[in-house]
């Protein structure tokens, strides 16, 4: 009898916590299939933030190739692990990036890491608007090492709107980066972005970007940047299924062509990798 009391009593002690993770991993799933369900599921553009909220972990990498030819690879491109911890917040970890540079001049190492905080202000899903309205803040710590990353944190607000019509849909960008301190030397920008997506053959979703970033004080200041960015993503469900399900994987590519008479590269391959949970 002592015995089987024992067993008990163990098995009690283990399964209540258990059983309050489990409970707290299903109000999180749930939280964010609500959250998600209030706005339209379009796809993040390759270089253009999201509009909306997603939880992710993504990954991407750059192959940027200058005027003199020589070339540098960014390896994961600043993303990381983005969650929906609470209804219209989305928070993101973002690790530092890692170049690798063709020219001896510059030794390779790690870029900046990065945290953004996003809330969704308005949206609606296909049947009631098809429409997303958010801001968000973006936070650097200088973590680079051999010149790859900045001398100062910065701070990075940003807005974004979107809108879809059938099958199109257009999500633009509005932000700017701002150095905390030694802003004479680093200088600010503007960064606009605008992606026009259009939903083809179920899994594919074709894109035009236009990529411009506009400088004030620093080395460029004064100067206008440009690029337009053709690419093509696709998203297929892991478990098409379930409607509740959000599995899914996503993944893409892209060339950013430098149109302006100033560009810090002449173009740029984009290739992204995406899971969806």
């Amino acid at each position: 009898m002592r015995r089987i009391c024992l067993l008990l009593s163990t098995v009690l002690a283990f399964s209540a916590p258990l059983a309050a993770q489990q409970g707290f991993f299903a109000n999180w799933e749930q939280r964010t299939s609500q959250t998600q369900a209030k706005q339209p599921a379009w796809p993040p553009p390759l270089i253009t933030a999201y509009v909306g909220l997603i939880q992710v972990d993504r990954s991407d990498f750059y192959r940027q190739t200058a005027s003199n030819l020589t070339q540098t690879w960014n390896i994961d491109g600043s993303k990381g692990l983005n969650l929906i911890p609470v209804a219209n917040t989305e928070v993101d970890t973002n690790l530092p990036p890692y170049f690798f540079h063709s020219t001896p001049k510059v030794l390779n190492g790690a870029g900046d890491m990065s945290f953004l905080l996003k809330y969704r202000f308005l949206s609606g899903n296909a049947q009631h608007g098809n429409y997303v309205v958010s801001a968000s803040i973006l936070g650097t710590i200088p973590t680079g090492s051999y010149k790859n990353g900045s001398t100062d944190a910065s701070v990075g607000p940003t807005v974004g709107v979107g809108k879809g019509i059938r099958w199109f849909d257009v999500q633009s960008t509005l932000g700017a980066s701002l150095p905390v301190e030694d802003t004479a030397k680093l200088g600010r920008s503007i960064a606009w972005n605008t992606a026009l997506q259009a939903h083809v053959a179920k899994y594919f979703w074709p894109e035009v970007e236009f990529n411009s970033t506009f400088y004030k004080g620093g080395a460029n200041d004064g100067k206008r940047q440009v690029f337009a960015t053709p690419g093509l993503l696709a998203a297929h469900k892991l478990k098409p299924e379930d409607e509740h399900s959000r599995l899914a994987v996503c993944a893409g590519a892209g060339m950013q062509i430098a149109t302006s008479q100033f560009h810090t590269y002449n173009h740029e391959i984009a290739v992204t990798t995406r899971f969806l949970f």
